[in-house]
């Protein structure tokens, strides 16, 4: 029996290729790997806002519906209208008139002094900066009885002014440290360009250094921003009638005879819209602000 004798036929259907994929489910894998990234950022995106998302439900949920768990009902502005025709617009007024203050102070004082402790050389810079850092560690409470007494004694006790004076204390620090990055990453070779046109040092300052390091600028003000209309235990020492904030007036809902779950609802979603506006308005600069210095030339 010779060797071409033996060699066996197999059957066609085995020596064919593996049979392809169907058309539709190879489109289908293909669509999943070009956007799996999407897919997963609004899959975290929808972890992430739903606790705002759930809030926002119910302040547009009717009261006698507030705790069932049907996601189907009828919206009503009953919640909105109740806190019109109360006192928390005057709260909510007050924490947007003393975050703005007090974001605007820290930026005044704050951004000169992180260009001083960038630029200037002087004998203990590091320890200066160093204790700057640490005002920032202290518990708040270490700085509300002095404060509490203080304002007592000159009259600045419930007043948007003296609540603005106190969120220095965190903002500053803020401020400087941040500022300090970002006034790093400036090459000191343009500033000396216009020292050599007849600029001085802040004309430098404000025409090359500030405008360049403007990303690092709205990242700083949006966080003293947030810090300061999110603050809640300095409010509720310092104030009590004239200047009290947003973040206190809603805990006013918590009573005895029950909480007012509509009301802290919509209050809540009130609260949250100046911080989110504030930041889609500069998140071009806060995304470039936030991200500077994450790569090293």
């Amino acid at each position: 029996m010779t060797s071409a004798d033996a060699t066996l036929t197999l059957p066609a259907s085995l020596n064919a290729p593996a049979a392809a994929l169907p058309v539709p489910s190879a489109r289908r894998a293909g669509w999943l790997r070009r956007h799996a990234r999407g897919l997963v950022a609004i899959a975290l995106l929808l972890v992430v806002m739903f606790p705002f998302l759930w809030l926002v439900q119910l302040a547009f949920k009717p009261g006698a519906e507030i705790f069932e768990d049907s996601l189907l009902f009828v919206p009503t502005l009953e919640g909105f209208r109740s806190l019109l025709q109360g006192n928390f617009l005057k709260s909510f007024w007050n924490s947007l008139a003393v975050s703005t203050l007090s974001t605007a102070l820290s930026l005044l004082i704050g951004v000169p002094a992180a260009y001083a402790l960038t630029r200037w050389q002087f004998r203990g810079r590091r320890h200066v900066a160093l204790w700057i850092l640490v005002t920032r560690m202290a518990p708040p409470i270490a700085f509300t009885i002095p404060f509490f007494l203080a304002y007592r004694w000159l009259g600045l006790q419930d007043t948007i002014a003296g609540l603005a004076i106190v969120y220095l204390t965190f903002n500053l620090a803020i401020v400087i440290w941040l500022m300090q990055t970002f006034f790093e990453a400036v090459p000191t070779a343009l500033e000396e360009a216009a020292y050599i046109d007849g600029c001085g040092v802040w004309q430098a300052f404000w025409r090359i250094t500030l405008p360049l390091a403007s990303p690092g600028l709205a990242a700083t003000a949006v966080l003293c921003f947030i810090f300061s209309w999110n603050d809640f235990f300095y409010a509720l020492i310092l104030t009590r009638t004239n200047a009290i904030t947003a973040p206190v007036a809603i805990v006013n809902f918590l009573q005895y005879e029950g909480w007012e779950w509509t009301k802290i609802a919509a209050s809540g979603t009130l609260v949250m819209f100046p911080v989110v506006i504030f930041t889609v308005l500069v998140r071009t600069y806060l995304v470039r602000g936030l991200t500077a210095g994450g790569v090293k030339d």
